[in-house]
């Protein structure tokens, strides 16, 4: 009796004892990523995943880690998700060489081929069989493979180097993959540990936990980048004709790192980056940047540490500029190894008409593709004038019905997608949108494919809209759509939205480095989302058109493939260069390249080294290489230590005692960079030219060109001319750089080597900082 008394009472204190534990706050844990020494794995261990998962990464035995993610191909280390304490031993084991947590990113949100200068059987596309031998591996929302653009007919067999796969999973069999999609795959644990198993599996009609495409982003990307031949190709009657992708023979591989309204965990990226270069893709595109405005350091930047693995194993990685613009310094991606695509327009539009009650009309865009406004005036009306801010804005709740009943509504752009807005108007009662941009937006304006009709105008002609409704006694007004117009001049202007420099971490480093086309592009779309992306909205499109950065980044992705096709022993420094010193810096009228935001001559901060031209990007004359040993330079030159840049590069460095020159990096741009505080006003940096031209024996003289109002800067190249033969492919210069003194707003010009053949040009930015 006493023995089972005394069982009684252990079972109610054990219970007793779990209940108080279980209801103790446990320590918080989150998804950290672990970079490892590869070289200090004990041979004992038969995988680097026994490895981490054995006590020697474990400060408590009874916990081991589990990996949820291991990198072996572009990055060495794992990814776990750990509690602060556990985070903090690992950070002291002698193996590690850093902890970082897991962070959030996001998606940077036809005719654009021919607008490159790519023509049918002519060129680069020729040269290049279309890009047929080349693999463009798209880190994006996965893919909707039930389109035109993922034909497969009359592609010659998939590459023999092709190593990856087609994974499957709810809506995507093996059989979606063929010669034309050769792979697809998903990674969702980091996703998974940051917001749960079932934020994708147990919301199967929002989402797939397989590569198909919820979203429509990724579908959108991977067919400009690579989208087969599609006839009778358009949105709802805008933009109609054939739609292709820049190099529609290339293969795509789609690895599926974002998830619909949840982004894309920095795990997961690097997860996409190590199996997509072991799966032997050629080319890499990634429209994904980080979403704080914050650009982090190389190290800690998951896109800059997996494609520094990808360039150093031969693989071109194209990343978009981000969609902060005007605002300077607010490109993202800014790695030297990294091509950073800014946007710009091209040559056709979709007009839209707001006819005033007092007869006067103001030109604007819209892809609207319903019913039409009835013929008559209707009255037209501001409710931010009495309704505040939110009202404004058309938030979400801040119309009232009994106002804007019937009416046209002006709504001012910002807080809230702009399609979504029309969502509010229409709810409300509204029959029309008038979307007016703010002067952060300036006169750049997009196509969206609204749920009522609306129109985009520009700040200048929004304020006189406001200014007509708030002055008439009966204001009236309606708006008339007028399809799609080609042949527009001036373009390419720059985006208003494309980020711009200067370098937020690296001030001697130009970024962007160039802009493509990014401004209402038409390729594929999903089945998962309307074209607006809203959840009411339930229209299916095959194409759908879309701007932003996250279009032009495809663009250079699919003209690195034709290159890497045309020339394929150039490395992604020489693809790079290629198309950066053949860049316009001159639109369809031969002026200056314009900034759509201000509508003044834009710079090289704006737009790098031009608009991507593949005309001439297939023979540059001369290239500016680099390898592995010129980046370490550069990440020594600008302070990192030996045990940092090794976080980066996964093999240990030595940097030279003296400190080199950041400027002297190898790049085709030339940024200089003079301290405010510092009496020196010269400076002198180093670069090397590599002959790729047909004739091995060429003379290159050099021609500096300064912008108007430079009168203070003086440039002096040595020597002035460059002689080139078989035996000699590389030469290299001296440019000296002289500045009258600080200046307000960086200065720039132009080094132009010419043969008489070939212009090779380098844009030259010069700044002034303060030290920190």
């Amino acid at each position: 009796m006493a023995s089972s008394s005394l069982s009684l009472f252990l079972s109610l204190l054990l219970t007793l004892t779990l209940t108080l534990t279980n209801s103790l706050p446990q320590p918080e844990r989150q998804t950290y990523i672990v970079r490892v020494n590869p070289r200090a794995k004990p041979t004992i261990f038969t995988s680097h995943y026994h490895w981490y998962a054995s006590s020697a990464f474990s400060s408590d035995s009874s916990q081991p880690i589990t990996p949820l993610h291991v990198y072996d191909t572009v990055f060495h280390g794992f990814s776990a998700s750990l509690d602060q304490t556990q985070a903090n031993s690992l950070r002291q084991n002698p193996s590690v060489l850093a902890v970082y947590e897991d962070r959030v990113r996001h998606l940077h949100t036809t005719r654009s081929p021919q607008f490159l200068g790519l023509r049918t059987q002519l060129g680069l596309w020729s040269l290049s069989d279309y890009g047929s031998d080349v693999v463009v591996g798209i880190l994006d929302t996965g893919v909707w493979p039930e389109r035109r653009s993922f034909s497969d007919r009359n592609l010659p067999p998939v590459p023999a180097t092709w190593r990856g796969q087609c994974e499957t999973g709810p809506g995507f069999s093996a059989s979606a993959c063929n010669k034309k999609l050769v792979g697809a795959r998903f990674f969702s644990k980091g996703h998974s540990a940051k917001y749960g198993k079932e934020a994708v599996a147990g919301n199967a009609s929002v989402e797939f936990l397989s590569p198909r495409d919820a979203d429509g982003h990724g579908t959108h990307t991977a067919t400009t980048a690579a989208g087969s031949i599609a006839f009778d190709a358009n949105f709802s009657g805008y933009a109609a004709g054939v739609a292709k992708g820049v190099a529609p023979k290339a293969r795509v591989a789609a690895y599926k790192v974002c998830w619909k309204n949840q982004g894309c965990l920095d795990s997961d990226i690097l997860a996409g980056f190590d199996k997509a270069v072991s799966d032997g893709v050629n080319v890499i595109s990634v429209s994904i940047g980080g979403g704080d405005g914050v650009a982090s350091p190389y190290y800690l930047d998951p896109i800059a540490v997996g494609s520094y693995g990808a360039n150093s194993r031969g693989v071109f990685v194209a990343t978009s500029a981000g969609n902060d613009g005007p605002s300077p310094m607010s490109v993202t991606n800014l790695a030297p190894w990294l091509t950073t695509v800014g946007a710009g327009t091209i040559d056709r539009s979709f007009p839209a008409e707001i006819v005033l009650g007092d007869g006067r009309k103001f030109s604007g865009v819209s892809l609207y593709a319903g019913k039409p406004l009835s013929d008559k005036m209707l009255s037209i009306v501001y409710p931010g004038r009495a309704g505040g801010l939110s009202a404004s804005l058309c938030m979400e709740n801040s119309l009232d019905p009994k106002a804007v009943a019937g009416k046209i509504v002006i709504c001012d752009r910002g807080s809230s997608p702009r399609v979504a807005k029309g969502l509010v108007v229409r709810d409300a009662g509204g029959v029309g949108m008038i979307l007016a941009n703010g002067a952060t937006n300036g006169e750049g304006l997009v196509g969206d494919a609204h749920v009522l009709p609306a129109c985009a105008i520009g700040a200048h002609e929004g304020d006189v809209i406001k200014s007509y409704v708030i002055s008439s006694a009966n204001p009236m007004a309606t708006i008339v759509f007028k399809g799609t117009l080609v042949g527009v001049k001036p373009a390419p202007v720059v985006a208003s939205f494309s980020a711009r420099g200067p370098n937020g971490l690296s001030p001697e480093l130009l970024k962007p480095d160039l802009i493509a086309p990014g401004v209402n592009i038409l390729a594929a779309w999903t089945d998962a989302a309307g074209p607006t992306g809203l959840e009411t909205d339930s229209r299916k499109t095959e194409f759908n058109i879309l701007s932003g950065t996250s279009m032009a980044c495809p663009h250079v992705s699919g003209a690195a493939a034709l290159l890497k096709s045309a020339h394929p022993d150039w490395s992604p420094a020489a693809i790079r260069s290629a198309m950066m010193t053949t860049a316009s810096v001159n639109d369809n009228q031969d002026e200056q390249l314009v900034d759509e935001a201000t509508g003044h001559v834009a710079t090289p901060l704006d737009f790098g080294a031009g608009h991507l031209n593949l005309a001439r990007a297939l023979d540059p004359g001369l290239v500016y290489d680099l390898g592995d040993a010129d980046y370490v330079s550069f990440l020594c030159a600008i302070g990192y230590d030996a045990r940092i840049i090794q976080v980066i590069t996964h093999v240990p460095v030595t940097c030279p005692r003296r400190k080199q020159l950041a400027e002297n990096l190898n790049y085709p741009s030339i940024s200089v960079v003079f301290s405010q505080t510092n009496g020196s006003r010269s400076k002198t940096v180093l670069r090397t030219a590599t002959n790729v031209g047909t004739k091995p024996e060429a003379i290159y003289n050099a021609k500096v060109e300064l912008a108007s109002g430079m009168n203070g800067l003086k440039v002096a190249v040595r020597p002035e001319t460059l002689s080139f033969t078989k035996a000699a492919r590389k030469q290299s210069f001296a440019v000296t750089v002289t500045a009258a003194g600080p200046t307000s707003t960086p200065v720039y010009g132009y080094l132009v080597w010419s043969d008489g053949e070939h212009e090779v040009r380098s844009p030259i930015v010069v700044s002034w900082v303060q030290p920190m």
